[in-house]
């Protein structure tokens, strides 16, 4: 069992993780966890920060697939027609649920992703208040539209069977907000976790198992995601398609869908952040912003700052001071104390987080401080250190098109503000821009030039901003608003306008040569019953 340890975290003390294998329950399907009876493949759930620490393997089927969006769409008849008021306290229900399982969530969250466990902790209470505005924000938006002076309204109505691939990266927050928004809209849905965290979604399937639900309104299947993931995303019966992932991936799948044109789909790509340092700023403020925005969760988040462009005035210091600060973050297991970064989440990700870094090199870029694998570590993880980079942009290659892996920071020099703002607009991916400008500085200004969704004045591309919504520029979304904003893209907006007044025949349209009087009765040939008398109504009157 676990063993205390001395440390505290936001104010309680914690035990250590249990090095216990999961019960490994199978897909939850039409509100019961079966193990599927042909197995195709296993997904390994292995802690990133210590590979001894093996969760256990999880099988998965294909065919499990199919026989959730059945269950879902027949669930879609009745779910649809209860009532907003009563979808709302399912997803209170939920949200109760959560809270009380919160610990196991944080220490699951931990072990699979190998974050410090004060982020796990952070982000299952990001999930309670996202969940809060959720029921109070969505329930507004989801009440229909009176117009009286058309006599008409606008209703939005449930899609229908909604598929949600979630990431690993926030697996609780984006798999609870993402399921929790399709169900308030009045829509089933079938969500696949990501392979890297199979427990977190066996577990949220869990929680809504304990919410009372129709059976099939809430499903899960486990799998890959060339294999679940692609049948459950190309599935001819799903309504609405969700995806947090690569923008490869999107594509992948943008092209398996495109005789479905039909098919909303909404692509979070992320593709990571940027942000702008001006002469004059508060200069420890954006160090210590930039820092945290690209090394938080070893850089693996979708709005981890990648890349931050530099004004020539404040260059040196900067880069000096966040170098010297960076060599100073603790790497290290989950669950020790005192951790700021943990592992990367494969061997995989490590891979290519070293030949990035080389690739940078040979380009002729500088390595300020080079990032590398942690191999001397207490435990056998996918351990690094973070890397920073000045990019010289103005020659060969700027580095600007692409997601840069794990705790990688590219730095660029500028001249001017309006060259920052001018090297920002060029990048692919604009999901969120860390602004830190002088207190001379027009700030607003600066905003309206900046084509980014979120423009964070003085904070950290990582920070939370849950009760606002937005949408990820350039290659970062599909346009869709997340947030409080996603019940609108499970629902579609139905008008209905009713005539209450009678026919008025004065008001016909010109050339319509509508005659107005009586109609004639219609004639009914079944009634006539005999020749002579079908024979007097065709003869004309003497």
């Amino acid at each position: 069992m676990g063993s205390i340890i001395g440390s505290r975290i936001f104010g309680e003390t914690r035990l250590d993780d249990t090095r216990d294998r999961l019960v490994r329950k199978g897909d939850y399907v039409y509100g019961s966890f079966i193990r599927p009876e042909q197995v195709d493949g296993y997904i390994n759930g292995v802690n990133p920060g210590d590979r001894s620490d093996v969760l256990g393997r999880f099988a998965f089927s294909e065919a499990s697939v199919d026989d959730a969006v059945e269950h879902a769409r027949m669930s879609t008849r009745i779910w649809r027609r209860v009532s907003l008021v009563d979808r709302a306290a399912a997803v209170r229900r939920f949200r109760q649920a959560i809270a009380k399982g919160r610990e196991r969530l944080v220490n699951l969250a931990t072990r699979e992703t190998g974050r410090p466990i004060w982020e796990a902790r952070v982000e299952v209470i990001d999930t309670l208040k996202a969940l809060d505005l959720m029921v109070d924000g969505g329930v507004n938006l989801l009440q229909p539209s009176i117009q009286e002076e058309v006599s008409g309204r606008n209703d939005p109505v449930p899609r229908g069977v909604s598929a949600i691939l979630c990431p690993f990266n926030l697996p609780v927050l984006s798999t609870a907000t993402a399921t929790a928004a399709a169900v308030l809209s009045g829509g089933t849905v079938v969500f696949k976790p990501s392979k890297f965290t199979p427990g977190c979604g066996q577990l949220i399937a869990e929680l809504w198992d304990q919410c009372r639900l129709p059976r099939g309104v809430v499903n899960m299947v486990q799998g890959s995601g060339g294999g679940s993931g692609k049948r459950l995303s190309t599935h001819p019966d799903i309504d609405a398609l969700m995806l947090t992932g690569s923008f490869s991936t999107a594509m992948d799948i943008r092209r398996q869908t495109f005789d479905r044109p039909e098919l909303p789909v909404l692509y979070q790509t992320g593709g990571k952040a940027l942000s702008i340092v001006l002469d004059g700023c508060e200069l420890d403020r954006a160090v210590y912003q930039v820092m945290v925005g690209a090394f938080v969760s070893s850089g693996q988040r979708h709005d981890s700052t990648a890349r931050v462009i530099v004004e020539s005035g404040t260059y040196d210091a900067f880069v000096e001071s966040l170098v010297r600060h960076t060599k100073r973050l603790s790497i290290g297991y989950g669950f020790d104390s005192d951790i700021f970064m943990g592992p990367l989440i494969s061997e995989n990700a490590r891979s290519r987080f070293r030949r990035y870094g080389r690739a940078l090199q040979a380009k002729g870029h500088t390595a300020l401080l080079e990032g590398s694998s942690l191999t001397r570590t207490k435990r056998r993880g996918f351990y690094v250190s973070p890397g920073i980079y000045s990019i010289d942009w103005r020659k060969g290659s700027a580095f600007l098109n692409e997601e840069p892996p794990g705790p990688t920071l590219l730095v660029y020099r500028v001249d001017s503000p309006e060259e920052a703002v001018a090297l920002h607009n060029q990048a692919f991916y604009r999901l969120a821009c860390g602004l830190f400008p002088s207190p001379d500085h027009d700030v607003a200004d600066l905003v309206d030039k900046l084509r980014s969704g979120r423009v964070h004045v003085n904070l950290s591309t990582t920070s939370r901003t849950l009760p606002l919504s937005s949408v990820g520029l350039g290659r970062s979304s599909s346009g869709h608003a997340c947030g409080g904003d996603l019940v609108r893209f499970f629902t579609y907006p139905r008008s209905h306008v009713q005539e209450p007044r009678p026919f008025d025949d004065t008001y016909t349209l010109p050339g319509s040569h509508w005659t107005a009087g009586p109609s004639a009765p219609l004639l009914d040939l079944e009634s006539i019953e005999i020749e002579e008398d079908l024979g007097l109504l065709l003869e004309p009157e003497v």
